[in-house]
């Protein structure tokens, strides 16, 4: 196996096993073979248009095999790709887009006016993706030996909430990757001979991380789709023969609910990952009795993702565990002083390893807060016990989880601080049957005619649909501690 630079185990699959299926999208396959002359032909294209190592990548698209063949060309030229998540509205991308820089920005078809007015903020080369692009380089070659990457170059640059309202980019380099791609390995047990289903969003870590990229450098095959349909992906798994498919609660949610659940082909299909510690115990329990494991993995996007996952024995046996701690890092659990502290006792998660993020972009600050001597604080809650299995308790940070998307209650907050109608606010989690989670706003009226309506529309094309607050809930005060600080606890407890 080559060194920890991931396009050169491409190449090293490619020479091995050239015709086995790499990527299908679309209903047409790409070998190894065909995947590593894409990426020799991207990464010679990007050289010759002028990006050069250490430059940034932009793309803006659903989930096309073109995110790996930029990661991969990135890999070799020594630049770094940037996900962007097009859920996001305009504010908050034109304010990534100013945060990284990009060089370039690639983008899906559909996304062509978006793209053209978010190049506008840093004067970057748009191109989309498709026929042309792949026509534009097909002429160019840069084989692995010759780029100019290192097996220790930051490789992803990836935008994560901030607690402070504004996101942050974490960067992960090639070892980080590496040491992703191994503890997936182990966490699934898989094989070259996977077939890996990819239905999360490529501009999470988790959809890139969690098990497709591991697929790849494992020689594995993975199909990619851009949309998910419950009924769809029922038929993919039977058609595909797939093996394995990383969720959030849910999507799995809707797979339990679709039509078509109760009798459907799992034949092939022997594990689920989940990309989550808030799992109703009930949907686990409904796959298992499938007789397919759904096994948990605990991270975050500055952990590459993975950091404490469950194996197929674990998830079977100790249902609510989040399991062991990964083989390629550490983890430990700490008091306020960051001491460790003993088995049963519950604390903040740490985690340091080849995994965790290399430093946050433009922002020492935040890295030196969440980096202690290698270590990385999570911000989330846990106990370990004696037999070194986790058990996740709550966030230190009060996330949001709502449909697998973090939200963070002080970037909405950010929002609303500029509207007039309300004496003082909160914004909390609340239970959800659907989405886990969604963010509710808890209110003080200075204008007793002020309306939830009035308070909602206030977020309308000024952040994502998806974080917008689902609810405002009006009360005579806020619950305050000794200190006069809200107490998002108690907050959350007037919703009950």
């Amino acid at each position: 196996m080559p060194d920890k630079r991931i396009d050169h185990i491409l190449a090293w699959h490619a020479a091995r096993c050239p015709d086995s299926p790499a990527i299908s999208f679309a209903g047409s396959a790409i070998s190894f073979a065909e995947l590593e002359s894409q990426v020799a032909a991207m990464a010679g294209w990007l050289v010759r248009g002028g990006i050069a190592a250490g430059d940034r990548i932009a793309i803006y698209a659903r989930n096309h095999p073109e995110s790996f063949i930029t990661l991969f060309a990135a890999s070799r030229i020594g630049a770094m790709m940037v996900p962007l998540n097009w859920r996001l509205s305009e504010e908050e991308l034109a304010w990534q887009m100013q945060d990284a820089a990009p060089a370039m920005l690639l983008h899906g078809v559909d996304f062509a006016d978006m793209a053209a007015r978010l190049a506008k903020t840093v004067s970057c080369r748009t191109v989309a993706i498709g026929d042309d692009l792949a026509a534009a380089r097909k002429d160019y070659v840069l084989a692995a030996e010759d780029g100019a990457g290192s097996a220790d170059a930051e490789l992803l640059l990836v935008y994560t909430s901030g607690t402070t309202g504004r996101p942050k980019g974490a960067i992960l380099d090639q070892a980080a990757m590496h040491a992703n791609a191994a503890m997936s390995h182990h966490a699934y047990a898989m094989a070259a001979d996977d077939v890996v289903l990819n239905i999360l969003p490529l501009f999470h870590v988790g959809g890139l991380n969690i098990q497709p990229l591991p697929a790849l450098l494992l020689g594995a095959h993975v199909v990619i789709q851009d949309s998910f349909d419950p009924a769809q992906v029922l038929r993919i798994i039977r058609d595909a023969a797939v093996t394995q498919v990383t969720v959030v609660p849910t999507i799995l949610g809707a797979l339990l609910a679709s039509d078509g659940w109760e009798d459907a082909d799992l034949a092939t299909l022997r594990m689920m990952a989940i990309g989550s510690t808030d799992v109703p115990v009930a949907l686990i329990e409904a796959v298992h009795q499938r007789g397919v494991p759904v096994v948990q993995v605990y991270g975050a996007t500055e952990t590459s993702p993975t950091a404490i996952y469950q194996t197929a024995e674990i998830a079977t046996a100790t249902v609510g565990s989040i399991g062991r701690a990964g083989r390629a890092c550490e983890i430990r659990i700490t008091g306020p002083d960051g001491g460790e502290l003993p088995a049963g006792e519950v604390g903040e998660i740490w985690v340091r390893g080849a995994n965790i993020l290399t430093r946050y972009w433009n922002n020492d600050a935040a890295s030196a807060e969440s980096i202690t001597d290698g270590w990385f604080h999570t911000g989330d809650m846990a106990r370990v016990d004696d037999d070194g299995l986790y058990w996740f308790a709550d966030r230190l940070k009060h996330v949001i989880i709502s449909g697998g998307e973090n939200i963070y209650p002080a970037e909405l907050e950010r929002v609303l601080a500029d509207f007039a109608g309300l004496a003082e606010f909160a914004i909390v989690g609340r239970e959800d049957a659907r989405w886990g989670q969604v963010p509710v706003v808890v209110a003080v009226r200075a204008d007793s005619s002020l309306t939830a309506e009035d308070v909602l529309a206030h977020f309308n094309d000024r952040i994502a649909s998806f974080k917008r607050p689902k609810d405002v809930v009006f009360v005579e005060a806020l619950p305050r501690n000794a200190l006069g600080k809200i107490v998002a606890g108690d907050v959350r407890a007037l919703l009950a």
